[in-house]
């Protein structure tokens, strides 16, 4: 039995951070870091069933394609991430009522659609890329056992080689999201290695008064490869969602649309009607 103090359960039945509660949850899962853009999905769907709120967590269940759907948000970092995962596994994995596991496990379809910036000049703004392994340099999942299990270690021990990694960093983790969340997107995306920062500015190279560790840093990482790997994009949550994903045995991935060229120093602000072409496919690939 989980105890109390490690899965905290509310006076309603939800999870504590989420506030959902098992039966609320589908198995096609849209994770999104605005909670604004929880309401932009939700247009999609018909025969939406309730609407919640707390903190940042905003979620939505519906159908598309008469297909059940939760669209959930889960602000800004790997940290917010590691609270979502876990406790969607709980609500499909875990009897609430007994706090047991349960002994026939359910693996959820979960796709982060989110925005990046490309470090490459052939990714133009307005592209989607599909983040087919994910580099984790925030070091959320070196806290769980069996990480290798799941790794890529060779190309770990090469990116450090290639970087000269700063020994006070956390050691970054590459992580491929699910084969089948993967092959939904071959024919429509770019095919991605993304890096996943602990933070905006500093953590993805940006210099505004405080000088990086790392000076050369998005020069370095463009500069890499392996096995025809290069690193294409930055963004904040997708390597905790394929590392947490793997271990507990879910079909998860992202797909970004680049925003921003960080080589060519160009943006694009408005974004939206990207966003919009990028729901549409991801919920189109997500239920097919």
């Amino acid at each position: 039995m989980i105890p109390e103090s490690e899965l905290i359960i509310n006076d309603d039945g939800s999870v504590f951070h989420l506030h959902l509660r098992p039966e609320e949850l589908a198995d096609n899962v849209i994770l999104v870091g605005d909670p604004g853009r929880v309401d932009m999905i939700s247009e999609y769907l018909e025969d939406k069933e309730f609407r919640h709120q707390s903190r940042e967590f905003v979620s939505v269940t519906g159908k598309y394609g008469g297909k059940r759907v939760s669209v959930l948000s889960t602000g800004i970092g790997t940290d917010n991430i590691d609270i979502v995962m876990n406790e969607l596994d709980a609500l499909a994995n875990i009897d609430f009522s007994t706090r047991e596991i349960r002994d026939r496990k359910k693996s959820l379809n979960i796709l982060r659609i989110g925005t990046s910036g490309a470090i490459q000049p052939d990714i133009p703004v307005g592209s989607f890329v599909f983040s087919h392994i994910s580099v984790g340099c925030d070091g959320l999942l070196n806290w769980y056992a069996d990480r290798d299990r799941i790794a890529i270690p060779d190309i770990e021990e090469a990116f450090k080689a290639h970087t000269g990694w700063n020994r006070h960093l956390p050691d970054p983790y590459f992580v491929r999201a699910g084969e089948d969340m993967s092959s939904r997107f071959l024919d429509c995306t770019v095919k991605g290695m993304t890096v996943a920062a602990s933070g905006f500015y500093g953590p993805q190279g940006r210099v505004l008064r405080m000088p990086l560790a790392m000076p050369d840093m998005l020069d370095t990482f463009a500069s890499f490869r392996f096995d025809g790997w290069r690193v294409t994009n930055f963004e904040m949550e997708g390597s905790a969602i394929a590392g947490i994903a793997a271990h507990l045995g879910h079909n998860a991935g992202t797909v970004c649309c680049i925003i921003a060229n960080r080589y060519l120093k160009s943006s694009n602000p408005d974004y939206k009607p990207y966003i919009r072409s990028l729901i549409e496919l991801s919920l189109d690939r997500l239920t097919r």
